[in-house]
């Protein structure tokens, strides 16, 4: 459906503006920190393994663990945006990833350094629903798919601080001061987030719901699950997501460094590609699919052939390493993977009511973080089993891409004829509405 359609002003919709702007700014602020503290193992995997003295499993559980505390957060924290509002989560959540942050700087044992990293993956998804919710509370919904990549956009910018900045003060005053320092960022954001923060604009506040409690819980997640829309979603998140995760949160830099014999300077610098490519082109697609809807699927799925092609191509490459530029290639298509995920919040907003959008939003979340802790754990057993073939290890990436592939092809013609039907339903309701 072309751009005119998306111009629809819906019943309710927030005004946006400037204030819209500070407010959702402050929010984007909390979850930046977050990404940061989320992608600070990717820039220190090899020194954690010297430090904690751990083999490749035993590394990658880090990594893990605190995306299994995050996937297995994603529909409590949605039910929690609904039920208590955008503030009171982000504040929780600035509060639990600062402290787990400073516990890994402090860790003395792999042990603890593990329950530091659950305890910021549990505060880490807290931030993004609590974004979207904000975005939805603040802007009209035609700007939703552009403020979706905007808020992932500001997320990959953590992740360049993190390549850049956190990568040097590790090598320069060591690991706690490193990580210690840090979580200074956590602390301003909690403060303006108390100070500043509102959850909705005057006049725009959410109906209460009568109903609190389990009873109210099973209904917000089977009537989100019953929509294609909201499985769709999920599975365009899951499919998308998780090659570039997986690349920088822990495995990108060992397979740079051992098994293509890239200094570590050289490494940095392509992971800070990946970021930069996802900037851009989560502007592009933003743009594209706040204009032309029904370009969400071919941009997710092109971005699926083209990741697919790009690693097959670097790890059947014939010789001991890969050449630079298909290095570099690769690294700029790992970059599309951020914003394609993206999308598939598109296709659950839709199809959800503003009440139940961060129970949904919680659920298609799922989809790429349960991808990259599958895929983060496939890596490290089988480098482990091969004795470190990056060859074999990253062949699990097409395994998971192939299941994400059916499911998206199996719930594509649902999901559309149920949002044609929801679209024409709210034309109806936008001519019925009184005048003021």
């Amino acid at each position: 459906m072309s751009g005119p359609t998306r111009n629809v002003t819906l019943p309710g919709d927030p005004p946006g503006g400037r204030r819209a702007i500070t407010v959702w700014s402050i929010g984007v602020a909390v979850y930046f920190v977050a990404v940061i503290f989320r992608t600070s193992l990717g820039v220190a995997g090899l020194d954690a393994a010297d430090r904690f003295h751990v083999n490749a499993s035993a590394l990658s559980t880090f990594s893990i663990l605190q995306l299994l505390v995050y996937a297995g957060m994603q529909i409590p924290v949605g039910l929690l945006v609904d039920r208590l509002g955008t503030k009171k989560v982000l504040g929780i959540g600035a509060v639990l990833f600062t402290a787990g942050q400073l516990g890994f700087a402090f860790s003395p044992s792999y042990g603890t350094a593990l329950a530091s990293r659950a305890l910021l993956g549990c505060g880490d998804a807290m931030t993004f629903i609590s974004v979207l919710r904000l975005g939805t509370r603040w802007f009209p919904a035609r700007r939703g798919p552009l403020v979706a990549q905007l808020a992932g956009l500001v997320g990959m910018a953590g992740n360049l601080v993190s390549t850049l900045v956190l990568a040097r003060l590790l090598h320069g005053v060591g690991w706690t001061w490193a990580f210690a320092g840090s979580a200074l960022a956590g602390v301003v954001v909690l403060v303006l987030t108390l100070l500043f923060l509102k959850d909705h604009p005057e006049g725009f506040e959410p109906e209460p719901s009568p109903h609190q409690g389990a009873a109210y819980v099973r209904r917000q997640i089977a009537a989100a699950w019953r929509e294609p829309g909201t499985r769709l979603g999920l599975w365009v998140h899951f499919t998308t997501q998780f090659p570039a995760m997986v690349f920088l949160l822990l495995w990108g830099l060992p397979f740079l460094v051992q098994a293509q014999g890239l200094s570590r300077a050289t490494a940095g610098e392509l992971l800070t590609l990946v970021v930069l490519s996802n900037m851009v082109i989560g502007l592009v697609y933003g743009q594209i699919v706040a204009r032309h809807h029904a370009a969400r699927l071919p941009l997710a799925l092109g971005t699926v052939g083209a990741t697919a092609l790009l690693w097959a191509s670097t790890l059947v490459y014939p010789g001991v390493h890969a050449p630079m530029w298909l290095l570099v290639v690769l690294c700029a298509v790992l970059g599309a993977c951020g914003p394609a995920s993206m999308i598939g919040f598109d296709f659950a907003r839709p199809a959800n009511p503003p009440e139940r959008q961060g129970t949904a939003s919680g659920i298609t979340n799922m989809g790429g973080f349960i991808a990259s802790m599958t895929t983060l754990f496939a890596v490290g057993v089988l480098l482990d089993a091969t004795r470190d073939d990056y060859d074999v290890a990253f062949s699990a990436v097409f395994v998971l891409q192939a299941l994400g592939v059916s499911q998206i092809l199996r719930l594509r013609g649902r999901a559309a004829r149920r949002e044609r039907e929801r679209l024409v339903a709210s034309r109806v309701e936008t001519v019925h509405v009184p005048a003021a």
